[in-house]
């Protein structure tokens, strides 16, 4: 057996070994619009019996995250014993947008007043995975009502939710499932909301992260070690899920398994990513896998479909230089494998949409395997942010009609790139963008950026 076939079995063996909690194909369902996203959340808020815990990076104080809010108050109104809680990040916030004057009011400041206006005990929890923001957020996604999952790496404000005109595309897939919904429940309750180094944003006072830091320590050493628990099968002839989870780079499950699946594929893989900007250990499996002649599907955003991307007709800010600095990791890539670029065993899909954003992440691999995560596959996510991620095995292809679906409606706005040309260069910037990447390149500071960011 050659040392590449080796490796392959290792891997499968590895997917295989995976502890699964068998799906049933009829409970398995996948939204096609972040307007669908929105109206199915309002669905589920209101129709949820007895527990309700939503899970995102931030709920904004916007119209979208008002109508989010409201109908959990609304919820808990009609039915006083329902247990709701919001898990977000505690620095995130706490603060104003990127780029805004020091806030006088936050989303924290919203939370309280709504509360005091209400008085009902919807419980929002600020999660602080590092002391500051920059070096860590809590990353992890997915929204339970009663026994139904709605996963999705979106967050609650007016363009995750197409409030108005423009909209952030990301993936939304439902599952029902008792033991899979138990299991994320209980994860959030013993390893995150039980731990005492969280705090609730929504009561008069907020504790301050000075006094967290201890309780703060316990929770990240926790999280590089948590685990979902649940009664699973070893099995790879059924329809089955499996829950992960990753803090770090040392024995992260998550970082683990996304590796296994890239080292595993035999005939064609899907990549989707907001930010291109590839861990190394990723970019040298994607390297593997090509020579061995697998195709590849990487689908990301246009820079001008970034959310850090800055139209023309507003202020300049520096964060508006990171579109381009993924847009020259994009092109170094493609040059790079440009062979395969053009003779299509690698497809680069570059995804616009009028003046949308494009915010999906994931893997599909050899018609089975199917990654749902908010890992955005970059450096920041394998080193810093706490993430999870759903691992469906689907060996009968029997979610392959939504999957083509979705597939469909992500594809109809891409631009497949054929050649590194069609990607602008540095020298076709804007000048204050060229600037600020040459500064960062002689100063090598573009390597400090693409680790944190």
């Amino acid at each position: 057996m050659s040392a590449m076939s080796s490796r392959i079995n290792q891997s499968l063996a590895f997917l295989n070994n995976l502890r699964k909690i068998p799906l049933d194909e009829q409970s398995v369902d996948c939204l096609f619009s972040s307007k669908s996203f929105k109206a199915e959340l309002l669905t589920q808020i209101e129709k949820a019996k007895y527990r309700i815990y939503l899970t995102a990076l931030y709920l904004e104080s916007d119209e979208a995250g008002s109508d989010i809010l409201m109908a959990l108050y609304a919820a808990k109104k009609a039915n006083p014993a329902l247990n709701i809680i919001v898990c977000i990040d505690y620095h995130r916030a706490q603060r104003g947008l990127i780029g805004e004057k020091k806030a006088t009011s936050t989303n924290a400041s919203w939370y309280q007043e709504i509360e005091k206006a209400q008085g009902l005990g919807v419980k929002i929890i600020g999660i602080p995975v590092k002391r500051k923001e920059l070096f860590g957020v809590q990353h992890l996604k997915g929204f339970i009502f009663d026994e139904q999952i709605l996963y999705s790496g979106a967050s609650f404000n007016n363009i995750y939710l197409h409030q108005e005109e423009r909209y952030r595309y990301d993936r939304y897939w439902l599952i029902h499932n008792v033991k899979l919904a138990d299991s994320m429940v209980s994860f959030l309750n013993k390893e995150i909301i039980s731990s005492g180094a969280v705090a609730r944003l929504n009561t008069d006072v907020i504790t301050p992260m000075s006094e967290l830091k201890a309780a703060h320590k316990k929770l990240t050493r926790n999280l590089k070690q948590a685990r979902f628990e649940y009664e699973g099968e070893r099995t790879s002839d059924c329809l089955a899920v499996t829950p992960l989870c990753g803090l770090g780079t040392r024995n992260n499950k998550l970082n683990k398994t996304i590796r296994k699946l890239l080292q595993s594929a035999q005939q064609e893989i899907v990549i989707f990513t907001p930010y291109f900007n590839l861990p190394t250990a990723i970019e040298r499996d994607i390297g593997a896998l090509l020579k061995r002649g697998v195709k590849l599907s990487i689908v990301v955003g246009d820079k001008t479909a970034n959310d850090f991307y800055i139209p023309k007709d507003k202020p300049f800010r520096t964060i508006g230089a990171l579109p381009y600095l993924y847009e020259t990791n994009l092109k170094r890539f493609a040059t790079k494998h440009q062979k395969m670029l053009q003779s299509g065993q690698l497809k680069l899909n570059l995804w616009l949409h009028d003046q949308n954003s494009f915010h999906l992440k994931g893997l599909y691999v050899d018609n089975r395997f199917m990654m749902l995560t908010g890992h955005n596959l970059n450096p920041r996510a394998w080193r810093l942010d706490v993430e999870n991620g759903l691992l469906i095995d689907d060996p009968k292809q029997q979610l392959k009609p939504l999957i083509d679906k979705e597939s469909q409606q992500i594809f109809a706005n891409t631009l497949l790139i054929t050649d590194p040309s069609q990607l602008q260069g540095v020298n076709n910037y804007p000048d204050h963008v060229k600037k600020i990447i040459v500064r960062m390149r002689r100063t090598k500071a573009d390597r400090i950026v693409k680790g944190i960011i």
